[in-house]
């Protein structure tokens, strides 16, 4: 079947796209370069299809060019694949890097089978992805005014002592109270607050958003499923959907545990078997988004008013997995914490677990959808 088909892998950078074609029964690719732009790339198409033998595929690795390059091969009739940057075979010796030789290497790991794909989302998840993401980055940009403001105050020799805990309510109104008696300080003070008065609201649209898509197809079953975990609401169900889309290409919870990064790294040899840190490998926010909600399972399972409104209407086969999960997965907590494990360790472990139980719920359903 290799001796009909032309392989085609491209080095994608903003500018230029540097390509390698290898022909059937050739050792030696062809190689050129053309810009990045929609009217080159459809004569480089039509170049290729001219000169090939047989089926035509091609690949290129997943980065920050995303997926467009790959939808206007599709839109041209060409098959073409997105690959795994971090699984692509690696030369220990190999330390010269140029486009030119990578794009050389990659067409011939393309024509070996040894590439793994990307499996990439349509326009709509991908622009569900990037909303939950835009979320992520305010949450991060709120958590570095805070810090700015809170390190301001502390040079100062102001600190809150109106309760545990910051940022509520009480300590927002005690902040706006607050006078200081340099310009400069008054100046400071206020840009900090408005920021993050500024950020506070940037969240409420962007949740707001999060919560509007999720109520709408095809994203409301799954989300309303998950919302029926302990831990898990509607922005963390939405951001576990966005960012892992198609559940039907993770065949076991295993290879979702996998995809997370949640399993542990290995390194064996003979008889010798040494298990180290997760791998971390895989999708990173749906990772984030797993862990905080396994701190939940701390707590008892029990059965509140909020939960309980979240689970009315569901399927009773969705609420009796969440209530196991909601019993094995706070056993393990406790069991782990008896046993003196470091706390954030005992949550990585718990939400290992906790990702084998969403998929028992959302791939059955995205198998019967498809």
């Amino acid at each position: 079947m290799r001796d009909v088909i032309t392989h085609v892998a491209l080095d994608a950078h903003m500018r230029m796209l540097h390509v390698a074609m290898l022909l059937p029964g050739s050792d030696v690719p062809i190689q050129w370069q053309v810009p990045n732009e929609v009217g080159a790339i459809r004569r480089m198409v039509k170049k290729i299809i001219k000169e090939a033998k047989g089926e035509v595929r091609m690949c290129y690795e997943a980065g920050p060019c995303g997926y467009a390059l790959q939808r206007t091969f599709k839109e041209l009739g060409v098959d073409c694949i997105v690959i795994a940057p971090s699984l692509i075979p690696m030369k220990a010796g190999d330390r010269i890097k140029t486009d030119k030789r990578d794009a050389r290497k990659l067409v011939e790991l393309f024509r070996a089978g040894l590439l793994t794909e990307v499996h990439p989302p349509t326009p709509g998840e991908e622009a569900l992805r990037d909303l939950s993401r835009c979320r992520e980055d305010a949450r991060a940009d709120m958590g570095r005014a805070r810090q700015r403001l809170g390190k301001m105050l502390l040079r100062r020799g102001i600190m809150w002592e109106g309760g545990k805990r910051n940022w509520t309510q009480a300590h927002m109104k005690w902040l706006r109270t607050l006078k200081f008696d340099h310009p400069a300080d008054t100046l400071v003070f206020a840009d900090y607050l408005l920021a993050i008065e500024h950020l506070e609201e940037r969240l409420k649209g962007l949740e707001s958003a999060l919560e509007a898509a999720a109520q709408k197809e095809p994203y409301r079953e799954r989300v309303s499923a998950l919302r029926c975990f302990q831990g898990i609401d509607t922005v963390t169900a939405i951001t576990v959907v966005a960012e892992l889309h198609d559940f039907r290409r993770f065949q076991s919870p295993r290879e979702l545990m996998g995809f997370l990064g949640l399993v542990p790294s290995e390194h064996s040899s003979s008889e010798r078997r040494s298990l180290g840190s997760i791998t971390k490998a895989g999708n990173t926010h749906a990772r984030r988004a797993l862990i905080e909600s396994s701190w939940q399972y701390r707590h008892p399972p029990r059965l509140g008013e909020v939960l309980r409104k979240r689970r009315e209407g569901q399927p009773a086969a969705v609420i009796a997995i969440a209530d196991k999960a909601a019993q094995r997965l706070h056993r393990k907590f406790v069991k782990l914490d008896a046993r003196g494990k470091p706390r954030p360790k005992i949550a990585v472990a718990v939400a290992r677990e906790l990702a084998g139980f969403v998929w028992a719920v959302l791939y059955p359903a995205s198998v019967q959808a498809s």
